[in-house]
């Protein structure tokens, strides 16, 4: 099923008409869209500059609907702005102007807020300063849409199902763990953004398909698990890593021979969770 017209943003591939579950499933970091305005710095290479994202996870995620899981995916690249950072995550030395408030947090200071100052492999995006106005301008215009429809499915979910449960996919790259790191990384808030069934259970298929899965280190889940991990609310989340060992060539930045098989092993996990919450 091809992802319904929306913001340009972001896409939504809904479930087939009577089989909706209460899943939602995202992947806000598949994006590899880069508006003209970004203003990178000169030099910037295409691999850099795409290096944060979450390569091609939407397109491993092609047996949602078929399993009654609602995708909804980012189209903008996560190097201009990041959608599992909280609003106002603004880095004070990419932001010339950067307001008052709190002290920023770890990931942001490291320069991985919501408007990141470093790729992925860590070059410096910009060799200038950003203004306060442009990191607002780019929260409005691609951050607060796709999270007002995301709102906007997970209390749909709830509505129509009693619960809702957000399956919040990523990737990590395989220099993240080392070589004999996870495949899978299960990221539910140590315990406390879904029901512990819902853990044991994606544990269990992963690890039926022989992966190695690892609980919330080094990724106990990020914005969106956060804020939607509020079981007594109805609403679970829970963030899912896959290694990029398992299906892409980081070089080459394209599928690897491992991806028929990743994916139909993804399959075969969405499959059964779209029976688990059918029934």
């Amino acid at each position: 099923m091809k992802p319904a017209p929306t913001d340009a943003t972001f896409s939504i591939t809904p479930a087939p008409s009577g089989q909706a579950t209460p899943l939602v499933f995202a992947s806000p970091h598949s994006g590899t869209l880069y508006p003209e305005d970004m203003g990178a710095a000169e030099g910037l290479s295409q691999a850099s500059l795409r290096s944060a994202e979450d390569a091609a996870v939407d397109r491993l995620l092609a047996a949602s609907g078929a399993a009654g899981a609602v995708l909804i995916a980012g189209r903008i690249g996560r190097a201009y702005v990041d959608l599992n950072r909280a609003p106002d995550d603004l880095d004070p030395v990419l932001i010339v102007d950067c307001p008052d408030g709190p002290p920023p947090g770890l990931k942001t200071l490291a320069g991985y807020g919501v408007v990141p100052r470093l790729a992925g492999d860590g070059t410096p995006l910009y060799g200038r300063s950003l203004t306060l106005e442009e990191a607002r301008g780019r929260i409005a215009r691609v951050h607060a849409p796709y999270h007002a429809a995301l709102a906007e499915q997970m209390q749909a979910a709830r509505e129509g199902r009693g619960r809702a449960v957000l399956i919040d996919w990523h990737s990590m790259p395989a220099r993240a763990t080392g070589p004999n790191g996870p495949d899978v990384v299960l990221g539910d808030r140590y315990g406390t953004s879904c029901a512990v069934g819902l853990t044991r259970r994606l544990r269990a298929l992963f690890e039926a398909l022989g992966w190695r899965v690892a609980l919330n280190r080094p990724y106990a889940g990020g914005y969106a698990t956060q804020s939607w991990g509020r079981p007594d609310e109805g609403f679970e989340a829970v963030q899912i890593e896959l290694n990029r060992r398992l299906y892409w060539d980081e070089t080459a930045n394209a599928p690897s021979v491992g991806w028929g098989r990743c994916q139909s092993g993804l399959n075969r996990v969405i499959a059964a969770l779209g029976e688990d919450f059918a029934a």
